[in-house]
């Protein structure tokens, strides 16, 4: 297999696997907006996957453009533009725009759900204080499902 197409491999898979964070994100959102939070613990993990999924194919991808570079004698870093323009492949030029428009998608969701989380903390603070209010302390050692707020 040519390294370029090797390089195309690892986009599309990035691409599919992006996707898949922003199917999941959608997810969680529903689950924040109905307070399920078992269910948003369930969707954290499924995102550390993902993500963990998505750090090494970067890696991948980083490794193939630059023994791309090494290859083909170009010393300065190769971006998706620049390959599309060596290789006169133009699926470089429209994978980079799809996965602009992903990153875009990912980016809005999770502002929108770092929202609905931040929200959400605020009434339980507010109920604990109105609670500690009328001498009701709630126990800190018990404080329930963790809502990763990473992306």
């Amino acid at each position: 297999m040519r390294i370029i197409d090797s390089i195309k491999s690892i986009l599309f898979e990035q691409t599919r696997s992006y996707r898949g964070l922003i199917s999941v994100l959608q997810r969680e959102r529903e689950c924040l907006i109905n307070l399920d939070a078992e269910k948003v613990e369930n969707l954290s993990k499924e995102k550390d996957t993902i993500l963990l999924r998505l750090r090494l194919l970067e890696e991948e991808r980083i490794r193939l453009i630059k023994k791309y570079s090494a290859d083909n004698g170009n010393a300065d870093s190769v971006s998706l533009q620049n390959l599309s323009h060596l290789t006169g492949d133009n699926d470089f030029q429209l994978i980079r725009s799809q996965l602009t428009s992903l990153l875009q998608s990912i980016q809005e969701l999770n502002d929108f759900n770092m929202i609905l989380i931040e929200r959400s903390l605020s009434a339980v603070r507010n109920s604990v204080g109105f609670l500690e209010s009328f001498g009701l302390y709630i126990n800190q050692n018990n404080t329930g499902a963790v809502l990763s707020k990473e992306i």
